[in-house]
């Protein structure tokens, strides 16, 4: 079940809401924990019960390790829980990437080849098993208090609204929400707003240029025209952000009405002048995540020039696998990471001569390569799209709808209107904590206006991807 579906919008999510409100407060976080817990068995009812095991021992794993007075052996808790946890993810995430690869080098060596049984992918892995990690490490380093009630802890990492594909909530940013919370009327309002948002960027924009995407994404790379070459890959580059985005709106905006306050996740990241600033602006909390889990503990920059683009690098490569098991994302990551290493190396210094606006298109021409690799899961693939790109030929084409163009024109207008002052201006008057009455009256006409159009939309059709569900 996904946010953008007529299943969670008119049924899943009403009634949820309707005995939120209405039990006393001792009884909200029950209600929560088992609506997220049919969320989860909707979409994965095979790996329920592993999902609760899994929680189930973090918890006890970790409550053991604060209680103990002896480092070494609070260190060896935290280890187990970090092997336990990164162990489920690589079995189920990885397993079937390591075995596919060891019979290639098998097949290489005429060896005779490994049989197995491929392994299910449980949908939101990666996104809760770095949860259950930052609630681990932040008990170890005494940055919060464990959770008293098991059932607080599996609400943390199974709570609805970002249980598919994230925000990644870090455990010490939402700690006291978690057993003390006041949900007022203003948040109800502004959560329901954030939610119409993120769902017309997800069912309005997304799912439209998503259609002519994939139909050329389909298509002979070695055949296609360059000017389809651009429009598929343009395409979706507006269509993972406005998916992606609009997901993280929704759950942001679900989280308020339910009086939780999850950080921001997107922040116009195709306004960046470098990649270093797209990584401040692309998926947030992620970034976050590596860089307080993985790069800082690394050494961060507070190392040697050579150790710095070491950890840059990997760190990269890490993230770029995290997306998803094959060697394109590993690829991905490398790419990024290369950028980066070179944005410290002389990039950022040329970007910054260069004016804002060369910069930010140089940026976003970048981002928009490295969503080939993204997208075109096979190497030799994507090296012909980007021949596609760059031969300047003519052939096979793409007939562009009016409903497409417009839709199109409205992605690229948003996507970068906040890097003029108008623009920056109404994204945060839009995205603001609070409205004044004449605001509020309205972005209800808007929010309505959009509710209405997404589901009709959703009624009349059955495409509905979502990039991210995989992850």
């Amino acid at each position: 079940m996904v946010f953008s579906s007529i299943e969670f919008l008119f049924f899943f999510l009403p009634a949820v809401l309707v005995l939120y409100y209405l039990v006393p407060k001792g009884g909200k976080n029950w209600v929560l924990l088992l609506a997220s817990l049919l969320f989860y068995a909707w979409g994965a009812p095979d790996f329920i019960f592993i999902f609760i095991a899994s929680m189930l021992g973090n918890f006890f794993i970790t409550r053991w390790m604060h209680n103990t007075s002896k480092p070494k052996r609070k260190k060896t808790l935290l280890t187990f829980s970090i092997i336990l946890n990164l162990g489920i993810l690589a079995y189920f995430k990885y397993m079937n990437f390591f075995l596919d690869n060891i019979n290639l080098l098998l097949n290489l060596t005429n060896h005779n080849l490994i049989s197995f049984t491929r392994i299910a992918l449980p949908i939101g892995i990666s996104f809760f098993t770095f949860q259950s990690l930052t609630y681990t490490v932040d008990v170890y380093r005494g940055v919060s208090k464990p959770l008293d009630k098991w059932n607080d802890y599996m609400l943390y990492i199974a709570l609805f609204p970002q249980l598919i594909a994230g925000p990644i909530i870090r455990y010490n940013t939402i700690a006291e929400q978690l057993v003390h919370r006041d949900i007022t009327m203003e948040d109800r309002v502004m959560g329901f707003y954030r939610f119409a948002i993120g769902l017309g960027k997800k069912v309005l924009i997304a799912n439209t240029v998503a259609i002519v995407a994939d139909e050329i994404f389909a298509m002979d790379y070695d055949l296609m025209s360059s000017s389809t070459a651009w429009i598929g890959i343009l395409a979706y580059t507006f269509q993972i952000y406005f998916d992606f985005s609009g997901y993280s709106d929704m759950a942001i905006g679900l989280g308020r009405m339910l009086g939780f306050r999850f950080t921001e996740n997107f922040n116009a990241p195709y306004i960046s002048r470098s990649i270093t600033e797209f990584w401040r602006r692309w998926h947030i909390t992620l970034g976050a995540f590596m860089k307080e889990y993985l790069y800082i503990p690394l050494g961060g920059n507070r190392v040697s020039k050579a150790r710095l683009y070491f950890n840059l690098g990997f760190v990269f490569l890490i993230s770029g696998l995290w997306h998803g098991s094959s060697w394109n994302f590993v690829l991905w990551g490398a790419f990024h990471g290369a950028f980066l290493i070179m944005d410290r190396a002389f990039l950022l210094r040329i970007t910054e001569r260069i004016g804002k606006l060369p910069a930010m298109m140089l940026t976003f021409f970048v981002v928009a390569l490295g969503w080939v690799i993204f997208r075109v899961e096979s190497l030799t693939p994507a090296l012909h799209f980007y021949r596609a790109l760059f031969a300047f030929r003519s052939g096979t084409h793409i007939d562009l709808s009016t409903h497409f163009i417009v839709l199109f024109l409205i992605a690229a207008l948003f996507a970068f209107l906040p890097a003029f002052p108008l623009g920056n201006k109404l994204l945060n008057t839009v995205f603001a904590e609070h409205y004044s009455r004449r605001t509020t009256f309205v972005m209800l006409a808007i929010v309505l206006i959009l509710f209405i159009l997404s589901a009709g939309a959703l009624c009349v059709s059955n495409f509905n991807p979502f990039i991210y569900f995989r992850f």
